[in-house]
């Protein structure tokens, strides 16, 4: 199991504590007491370690029990809640009256305390004791995973000691036994396997024979319903057993079912004698190597009256003797048409390596998914929730429902968070490593990458084969040259790896993995965004956890992100610019670029959102003001000028014009280049406002030389010079060796293909 290093983990805290201990001490014995509460703690401790939970510590007379420490299971909500219901119905025995809270939420295991506090942890103990006695309360988070589940009774919100708004909270009723898993949706894309089914079963009632098959798959790949399917189609008795994740007395939990549905045994007393000892209807001992051949005649004997389906779902939690059991009837039974139908998940092959599989599910297609997808649906939601699902149909259902309940926001239903959290929770610890290695990269990473990022790790190759094996990973091309590449199986494996690392944790390996991707990304498009992406993750973690603001990474991600802004500005996808400039600005809000804050505002006027820019522009002269900056606040309000100038042409030239001359000597005396840029290109505005073209040109010129020796290159250069020239005295064969010999790399500037195009026109 993954257990170094720290997590971040989704667990269920519960909190028992009695109701009028006070009034209890007064009335009894010291020593009786303390032998009462022992048997409390002792019976409390049972119940919770029976479900699968464990004891965190006992405070005063409280309990406080975890579900998914040390080991996530996709059912802790559900665990907890039966606990809480069994340990509530214990009490009176005890004589003894309770208070119950349960709450689910996010925790980090694996530092020196055994589990950190938090807020999943102080809500669950604010319920307990808002509990009447003998109640149970749970949160909503709780909830939400168990839903179909439970039957709860809403109370009214509860002001909890500190939360800032009242908190939800019900009151637990009971738990309803498994719902038979639903196959009311369509059956699509699995003709093939069914017909390999169909074939088995042929065989088995034309032979008069015992075939074992065995169908393996990931959670809601669609075993089940492949399942129904067949055996909706065929005429024979069908038996179901399921295999329990937990709890005492599970070994057999399948064979009894089958057994009850059966209602019949053979007339042998000896087989009769060790069923009835199975089902505890008597105490002679028996051992499993009767029950099997006990369980193999009662099979037999039922198939005598006609074909006969056991059906043994989830068998990756079966114990090894049933198991047994299972392949000694497959291999000795010879008295009648006897299909063993077994379903499991990929852990059967993972912990039992030899076990026959008869087919290994896989995803859906593209257009199989497509058909699961109701019609109504627009088509970017369409794509979207097909992309998170990877081909697996049951969370294709629940992004879908999920979908509706969020307004078509395409978010990791909490249920199938707990299954894949579930799922990597059950990986070795240097192969959980290896996975969240991968997940800082993203959906598609590379090998060189993981090695980088987990340096003392000698086997990564060999680990990565093995998440191939196990489903969770595929090989895929690489982005890189000479490297490896691998792809998640769905994008939603890689959120729970990604999700269950620390902040810190994020921080860090972000900031290392854009130093390597620096190294080895210089054959991509985008290596600056990439960069800069990676830089800013670290960034932004740093600033959640609290930590000191980093101005060598602050600074390295604004240049990256910076960088990109001004290549989408040069092709003119002034929608990426501007998020990628925003994005840059906010790495160190404090510190101004008024390079980056020109180019973002001139593409925020390019997109259209003038109003935007001149707010910022405002707002950036008010905070200089305040600090008194005097540089930048005028370049602020000259940028706010020229901006109201693109708004209202005739409105405030003069008014520009005059700030520009009053402030120009401060700019010529500090020996700003970027203040005189800013200045001169006003100007130059100003000019062109009043058909000054070639004076306008003349300021330009000045205004990027003074960018030049600043070490900018703004990406309007080339376009302000061609539509001066070209609107100016410029000659027509002039302004086409000009276009000619100043067209950015490419050739795709559209402005620069107009101007080519009408001065080509006046010649002709």
């Amino acid at each position: 199991m993954a257990t170094q290093g720290a997590h971040r983990k989704t667990v269920t805290v519960l909190f028992c504590d009695l109701a009028g201990s006070t009034a209890l001490g007064e009335t009894l014995d010291p020593e009786r007491l303390r032998t009462l509460l022992a048997r409390y703690f002792e019976r409390m401790q049972a119940i919770v370690e029976h479900h699968g939970g464990s004891v965190e510590k006992f405070i005063g007379d409280a309990v406080m029990a975890v579900f998914g420490v040390p080991t996530v299971h996709e059912d802790d909500a559900l665990r907890a809640c039966r606990a809480a219901l069994e340990m509530r119905d214990a009490l009176p025995g005890l004589g003894l009256e309770g208070r119950i809270g349960v709450m689910t939420g996010e925790v980090v295991t694996g530092t020196e305390e055994r589990l950190a506090t938090g807020d999943a942890v102080n809500v669950a103990a604010r319920l307990e004791q808002a509990a009447a006695p003998g109640e149970v309360l749970i949160g909503e988070p709780t909830l939400r995973l168990i839903r179909q589940l439970v039957e709860v009774e809403a109370v009214e919100p509860l002001a909890l000691k500190g939360k800032s708004v009242p908190v939800a909270a019900f009151q637990l009723v009971r738990v309803q036994a498994a719902p038979e898993r639903s196959h009311a949706g369509q059956f699509v894309g699995r003709d093939r396997e069914l017909d390999l089914l169909r074939q088995a079963w042929e065989r088995t009632r034309d032979e008069s024979r015992c075939e074992l098959v065995t169908v393996i798959g990931e959670a809601g790949v669609g075993k089940s319903r492949l399942a129904a399917e067949l055996l909706g189609s065929i005429d024979a008795t069908v038996c179901r057993g399921r295999c329990l994740p937990y709890g005492e007395g599970i070994t057999y939990w399948p064979v009894v079912e089958v057994i009850k549905q059966l209602g019949v045994l053979p007339p042998d007393d000896t087989v009769t004698a060790a069923i009835r000892s199975l089902l505890r209807e008597s105490d002679t001992p028996t051992s499993a190597e009767e029950i099997a051949w006990a369980f193999r005649k009662t099979l037999e004997h039922a198939a005598r009256e006609g074909p006969l389906v056991a059906f043994f779902d989830d068998v990756q939690w079966g114990e090894d003797t049933f198991r047994d059991l299972v392949e000694h009837v497959a291999l000795l039974s010879t008295g009648g048409p006897i299909l063993l139908l077994c379903l499991a998940r990929p852990e059967l092959g993972e912990r039992h390596p030899t076990w026959p599989v008869t087919l290994r599910l896989e995803p859906l297609g593209t257009d199989d998914v497509d058909r699961l997808i109701p019609t109504g649906i627009d088509v970017g939601l369409r794509a979207r929730i097909a992309r998170a699902a990877g081909g697996n149909p049951l969370f294709v259902q629940e992004m879908i429902l999920m979908a509706a309940e969020t307004d078509g926001e395409v978010v990791v239903p909490p249920t199938l968070h707990a299954l894949l959290a579930a799922r990597l929770d059950q990986l070795e610890a240097d192969e959980r490593n290896i996975l969240e290695r991968g997940a800082i990269e993203g959906e598609i990473f590379h090998r060189g990458a993981v090695q980088a990022l987990a340096p003392e790790e000698p086997q990564i190759t060999p680990r990565l084969a093995s998440l191939v094996r196990k489903q969770l990973i595929q090989p895929d091309r690489p982005q890189l040259a000479g490297e490896d590449g691998f792809r998640f199986r769905h994008i939603l494996i890689r959120d729970a790896a990604y999700d269950g690392l620390p902040k810190a944790t994020r921080a860090d390996l972000h900031a290392r993995l854009a130093g390597w991707l620096e190294e080895h990304g210089s054959t991509l498009v985008e290596v600056a965004e990439l960069v800069g992406y990676h830089l800013e993750q670290a960034v932004i973690y740093r600033a959640e956890l609290g930590l000191p603001e980093d101005p060598a990474l602050a600074a390295a991600a604004r240049q990256h992100l910076a960088t990109g802004g001004y290549r989408a500005a040069r092709r003119q996808d002034y929608d990426a610019a501007v998020r990628l400039f925003e994005r840059a600005a906010n790495m160190s809000p404090s510190d101004v670029d008024l390079a980056l804050e020109t180019e973002l505002g001139d593409v925020l006027l390019w997109t259209g959102r003038a109003a935007e820019a001149c707010r910022r522009a405002d707002e950036l002269a008010e905070r200089a003001g305040a600090a008194g900056d005097r540089i930048v606040e005028s370049c602020a309000r000259i940028r706010a000028g020229v901006i109201r100038l693109n708004i209202e042409p005739e409105a405030g030239s003069e008014k520009l014009a005059r700030l520009v001359e009053e402030v120009l000597p401060a700019f010529e005396d500090a020996g700003d280049d970027m203040a005189l840029f800013i200045a001169h290109s006003a100007l130059g505005e100003v000019a062109d406002m009043h058909g000054r073209s070639d004076g306008a040109l003349e300021a330009f010129e000045r205004a990027f030389a003074h960018a030049r020796r600043a070490g900018h290159e703004p990406s309007t250069t080339s376009t302000v010079h061609a539509y001066l020239r070209f609107v100016g005295t410029t000659p027509v064969p002039e302004l086409i060796e000009w276009l000619d010999a100043n067209e950015p790399k490419g050739g795709s500037d559209q402005f620069f293909r107009a101007y080519r195009a009408w001065s080509l026109a006046k010649l002709g």
